[in-house]
């Protein structure tokens, strides 16, 4: 199970989750930071990653192009990056079901 962190989430969740979620990765390391949406949509695609965002561009590109990649969705406001990584911890088994799941595109 891999995470494929977007633009607006910290790129030190990689190394603060690398033992839950050890094949992740941020678009910054990658040397896709200045990509655009559509393009990391594909890359995700290509290389079977979950994208985790903040953002709803990829909830519309998803509803559009379809799955897979698919979708981890972080609808808080204003969180630190302390927090997304204990919401990420905390949902493990949810997103486990989500990589496994045919039928789930999106966890929100």
């Amino acid at each position: 199970m891999k995470l494929l962190f977007e633009h607006n989430v910290s790129p030190r969740l990689v190394a603060r989750l690398a033992d839950i979620y050890p094949q992740s990765s941020h678009l910054y390391f990658l040397g896709l930071y200045q990509a655009n949406d559509r393009n990391v949509w594909q890359y995700a695609r290509e290389h079977q990653y979950i994208i985790v965002t903040k953002d709803a561009d990829f909830y519309d590109l998803i509803v559009l192009l379809g799955s897979p990649p698919r979708l981890i969705w972080i609808r808080v406001e204003n969180c630190t990056t302390s927090k997304i990584e204990v919401l990420l911890r905390s949902k493990y088994d949810d997103i486990v079901t989500l990589s496994q799941d045919e039928g789930l595109r999106v966890l929100v």
